[in-house]
């Protein structure tokens, strides 16, 4: 699990979202989406019938960071060539990590392969939904969904007399967020401060057990599920003896994709925030 989450944000280093649609190519493109980020948007963005199939990540409730509900209502895919050949989409929306052959393999049918890296901070996210909109032909829906989020960013911003709140992002096998991180960027813009990266620690470093006692932030958000073997130091009894931390859950599928996952993310900061 840690390998594999090492791998999806050293994605982090890259920052171009998808072209616009190219010259001569049709308006309203079919799209099939294998990034889990960009399946949301597209969910949102894109006219009925044009978005053929979603990653299965989005159909699985541990890992989808959209409405259960919503991504069901799509066609949902492992990522193989043979399934999106099957659907002759007109474009592609992948993540940085395509298999080359897989790329290799669309691009020779014809096929525009596009590729979404993780935003970084909300102006990213903002750019790569209108960028998702634009590739399906329309960018209004892109603007609408920007002011939905930028609407709930509002909602949730902390009072600017408040001193920000000492925070730590605790996920499966005590991995944290580093500072350039759409995390980071929500956690600040809702009144918090992220206390791992005024320790030096940066993307994807390992807090331990034993320096999280030491060294106690006011709020440790437990992002993961506690009784899974590799993540059973998320609720190791010692927590409870930190008096003056507040511990609560946050949603792990919350932590990477930008769009319409910032209006939940927010709203559960928010939320903790108040309760303090």
């Amino acid at each position: 699990m840690r390998g594999a989450l090492l791998l999806f944000v050293a994605a982090l280093s890259a920052c171009n979202g998808p072209a616009s649609a190219p010259e001569g190519e049709r308006p309203h493109p079919t799209i099939v989406s294998l990034n889990p980020c960009s399946d949301a948007v597209l969910a949102e963005v894109a006219a009925p019938g044009q978005l053929l199939a979603i990653s299965h990540y989005s159909q699985n409730p541990a890992s989808s960071s959209m409405d259960l509900a919503v991504a069901r209502r799509f066609r949902a895919v492992t990522g193989s060539a043979e399934e999106v050949l099957a659907l002759h989409p007109d474009v592609v929306v992948a993540d940085p990590f395509l298999a080359p052959a897989t790329r290799t393999a669309l691009e020779r049918a014809g096929i525009i392969v596009e590729t979404l890296p993780i935003a970084r901070n909300v102006e990213e996210s903002r750019e790569q939904v209108l960028s998702l909109a634009r590739l399906a032909g329309d960018e209004n829906p892109g603007v609408l969904l920007n002011a939905r989020i930028d609407a709930a960013l509002a909602r949730a911003a902390a009072p600017r007399v408040n001193t920000p709140i000492p925070a730590v992002v605790w996920q499966a096998g005590g991995i944290v967020p580093g500072r350039e991180t759409l995390v980071a960027d929500l956690l600040a813009r809702t009144g918090f401060s992220l206390a791992s990266a005024s320790r030096g620690m940066g993307q994807a470093d390992y807090l331990s057990l034993e320096e999280l006692l030491a060294d106690p932030p006011y709020v440790l958000f437990v992002a993961g599920d506690g009784r899974s073997q590799e993540n059973r130091m998320l609720s190791h009894p010692a927590l409870d003896a930190l008096a003056g931390t507040r511990r609560a859950q946050f949603d792990a599928s919350l932590l990477w994709c930008g769009g319409p996952t910032i209006v939940r993310a927010v709203e559960r900061l928010a939320e903790v925030r108040k309760s303090l």
